[in-house]
């Protein structure tokens, strides 16, 4: 009777992980449906309750918006009056009017799966359903500024290059001089010096500023590991957030602490501003319409008249690929590496991350890099392996005993634990030997999620066939016969090939463990490989790989171990065969019920 119950609560709670997990994926993963998402500007959050919600890469997901922004896109920029931007990470162009920053692509990361899908939008003019950009100019009173809807002058014909910065210039009634020096360099930084030269009468008191406003219509999804939204470093910490809504609900949100960078993130993008050698304040400011800003605002400076004053701030706009950030943070951009929100576990990810850029290098596909990696983790835990084998053996000689032991004190459990505690003792046997090579792995395990979830360089590599991309699920349904069929499963029936096979291998592996004393155990046993093919079939195709090639090793590791060891494969037969024999007993009296 208490097997019976064991087993329906088995069967329930096994029900509830199935559906629960669903339900969670749906609302912290939350796929838009149609159109394809833009990927190239970071996923759209809902102005007000009950919108489209975010997709986890980030992008446009209305049909009307992302037919709007190419529209607008065209109009804006044929308009003429740009400064052309050309370098190896980043091209697009200045807006003369207002000297903003407005539109940028990344050259190095495509905007969507397929090939010619062109480079990855970042940038995009204000008023476009995309807006993003970044701004820098003064604030102050008594002298007349340039702002928005100024006409600065360039050099004919210039284009700002890595080779080739240009100068923006204007000057005002009274006779004062602003000028702005853009300089670009091979990745993802343009650098502004804001230079004010006072030729008027009297000195002058301003303050320079720089900013960057963006829609929350392409931001990425925020979830609980991953953030996406205002980020910072203040006195060389790293502040995830506040998000989004806290911003709608606080209007403006002012940072503490030395600024060391400020801006917003995306699960791989990120446009953050740098101050110079000069502290500066900042804040993030919540605009109305699903706009928002960060603010960062110099202290006033006086300029006599005949001197002048230069500041300088650096803007980051591209991806956020780890070396690149880990270049800019050598360069004296405190914390900046950690704009990837790697979590816990960054002391074993950025070394994995290391390992598979190598191992692609080397093997020029990351699936392929992919299962190198779990060979290298495999052979690594080898010798783990052999002991816990040997534990195995051990665990199997000393079952007759511990059996009899269960039968001695089935009425005084604590007793029974306490001879069977004895008996481990007196054989030296340790009955979690066996345990230790799965703990070791889930930080691997935990790592690997993280890196192919975060890490740009994984975002769009394929494998072979239909695996097109390893940082997203599997595109192929069993159910709707691999897209034959004209409706999309939901994911906990999202059930893909690289699923199947993770059922399967982990069903031979279980196989060749030896068998379970405890009838509800051997149950969970039998059903947890195909439990865990349904919670994982929506994860990234590049961790189902992984953990496919780690059971065929384990089953190879296994046999060969076996082998090592007959007597505990003979043990394991004699085992599955009383077993037969036990159920065949059963079988004419439960008939004869």
């Amino acid at each position: 009777m208490d097997n019976q119950r064991n087993i329906i609560l088995a069967v329930v709670l096994t029900a509830l992980v199935l559906f629960g997990w669903d339900a969670a994926l749906r609302y912290l993963y939350p796929q838009a449906e149609k159109p394809k998402p833009e990927a190239g500007a970071p996923a759209a959050v809902p102005e007000e309750p009950g919108g489209a919600k975010p997709t986890r890469e980030g992008g446009l997901t209305s049909a009307a918006d992302i037919a709007l922004e190419k529209k607008d896109l065209k109009q804006v920029l044929s308009a003429g009056g740009r400064l052309p931007v050309k370098a190896p990470g980043l091209s697009g162009s200045v807006n003369l009017t207002g000297a903003i920053i407005d539109d940028l692509v990344v050259n190095r990361h495509r905007q969507a799966v397929e090939k010619d899908s062109g480079p990855a939008r970042l940038f995009s003019p204000a008023g476009t359903p995309a807006q993003h950009f970044a701004q820098f100019g003064w604030v102050g009173a008594g002298i007349e500024l340039p702002d928005a809807e100024t006409r600065w002058s360039a050099p004919d014909g210039a284009t700002l290059t890595p080779d080739n910065p240009v100068e923006l210039s204007w000057i005002n009634p009274t006779g004062q001089s602003f000028r702005i020096n853009l300089s670009i360099d091979d990745d993802y930084m343009i650098t502004a010096k804001q230079t004010l030269a006072n030729l008027g009468d009297g000195s002058v008191v301003v303050q320079p500023f720089a900013l960057i406003n963006r829609t929350d219509k392409t931001a990425s999804l925020d979830s609980f590991n991953v953030h996406s939204g205002p980020i910072g470093a203040f006195d060389d910490a790293v502040q995830y957030g506040p998000d989004y809504d806290d911003l709608r609900d606080e209007g403006t949100v002012r940072n503490d602490g030395k600024t060391g960078w400020i801006g917003f993130t995306d699960v791989y993008w990120l446009s953050a501003l740098i101050p110079g050698k000069v502290s500066a304040d900042s804040d993030f400011r919540a605009l109305g319409s699903g706009l928002y800003r960060a603010d960062l605002l110099y202290k006033p400076v006086t300029v006599a008249r005949g001197k002048q004053v230069t500041t300088e701030t650096r803007l980051f706009a591209g991806a956020k690929e780890s070396a690149a950030l880990d270049r800019y943070e050598d360069g004296g951009v405190p914390k900046f590496s950690r704009a990837i929100d790697w979590g816990w576990f960054e002391v074993i990810e950025k070394p994995i991350l290391w390992l598979l850029k190598k191992l692609f290098t080397l093997a020029g596909n990351f699936g392929v890099a992919i299962i190198l990696l779990t060979v290298i983790v495999r052979g690594i835990m080898f010798p783990i392996a052999q002991r816990q084998f040997a534990s195995m053996a051990a665990m199997r000689a000393i079952q007759p005993k511990m059996k009899a032991l269960q039968e001695r004190y089935k009425d005084d459990k604590q007793k029974q634990q306490q001879e069977i505690m004895a008996l481990y003792k007196k054989e030296g046997v340790n009955p979690l030997a066996g345990c230790l090579p799965i703990f070791l792995q889930i930080p691997i395990f935990f790592a690997l999620y993280k890196v192919l979830i975060l890490a740009i360089e994984m975002r769009h590599q394929p494998f072979v066939l239909w695996i097109k991309d390893l940082s997203a699920p599997d595109p192929l349904h069993i159910l709707n016969l691999f897209g034959l069929l004209p409706f999309t499963p939901p994911s906990f029936l999202g059930i893909g090939v690289l699923a199947v096979l993770l059922g399967v291998t982990m069903w031979f592996q279980f196989r060749l463990n030896p068998a379970q004393m405890d009838p509800i155990q051997e149950q969970m046993f039998k059903i947890m490989p195909w439990v865990m093919m349904f919670i994982m079939a929506p994860f990234a195709a590049g961790l189902l790989l992984y953990w496919t090639t780690s059971n065929v090793l384990t089953i190879a590791q296994q046999t060969y171990l076996y082998s090592r060891h007959p007597q505990l494969k003979a043990q394991a037969e004699k085992e599955a065969a009383d077993k037969k024999r036990a159920a065949d007993r059963d079988k004419p009296a439960k008939s004869g019920k």
